[in-house]
């Protein structure tokens, strides 16, 4: 299986999520085999995109949750509001609300709880930054970041994980990382979450790939058995872009499909 995850971020209004739910969905029209595709549009749009997509295979995702169900936490938004909205995944941890909002390893390991325990999939974010990079340090901030966020965490029964890799530097730069690095990388995740939940059955942790992906690079990533899917931030509300992303990961699953 291959994921794309469309995250929308703060660039679209309610009517234009609505316009380019359906777009997206219409990438995946006439085709054997689809990605598996989550959409993930500002919290003002959820309601009108989970209209959009509610007969089709795409799930919803939202870009963010608080720790607790309920509450006085004015401007937050919890795990059951969102549930009825028909929401089954959520971003958690992405670099943007680290680095913007002060969001800790300890923050998102509460939130990472918190979703798991009501049975929605966490899209959980790591990655370092340019400096830690180049200071040879981005193995150890990856392993920080994902010992503290998974502090824990337990997966039973139909529970899944997504890791998704996304290097500070490349997101939004323009500037996506080489294969290369993205593989070494993944493989280092991957042995990380085999340590931590040795147990888990095939297909209930995947790791993506984000970071300036694009219509461009998208299939460079993708054809690679290490990389699971990709979280797309700009290209995902630009259709021609996006199409196109949509097109490598399904151009990828019929490669593999047995004669």
């Amino acid at each position: 299986m291959k994921i794309v995850i469309a995250n929308w971020k703060m660039n679209v209004g309610v009517r234009e999520s609505v316009a380019l739910a359906r777009a997206s969905l219409l990438t995946l029209r006439g085709r054997k085999v689809i990605p598996e595709l989550v959409i993930c549009p500002p919290f003002v749009a959820l309601s009108e995109v989970r209209k959009v997509v509610a007969r089709s295979s795409a799930a919803i995702g939202a870009q963010n949750l608080f720790w607790e169900p309920t509450g006085s936490h004015t401007g937050e938004t919890s795990s059951r509001q969102l549930l009825e909205l028909g929401v089954s995944h959520v971003i958690i941890g992405h670099s943007e609300r680290r680095t913007q909002l002060g969001e800790t390893d300890e923050m998102v390991n509460k939130k990472v709880l918190q979703a798991l325990s009501e049975q929605m999939t966490p899209i959980l974010c790591v990655g370092e930054s340019k400096g830690e990079r180049e200071a040879g340090e981005a193995r150890a901030v990856v392993e920080t970041q994902l010992a503290t966020a998974l502090r824990g965490v337990r997966l039973h029964g139909n529970a899944r994980l997504l890791i998704a890799y996304e290097p500070v530097w490349a997101i939004g730069a323009g500037e996506s990382a080489s294969v290369g690095d993205v593989i070494e990388m993944h493989r280092f995740i991957r042995s990380i979450l085999a340590n931590l939940f040795p147990d888990a059955p095939a297909g209930q942790m995947a790791i993506l790939y984000g970071g300036s992906v694009d219509g461009e690079n998208a299939y460079r990533f993708l054809r690679e058995s290490e990389v699971d899917g990709v979280l797309v931030g700009g290209a995902s509300v630009k259709i021609n872009q996006f199409k196109e992303i949509v097109e490598a990961a399904a151009e990828v699953l019929e490669a593999q499909r047995p004669e």
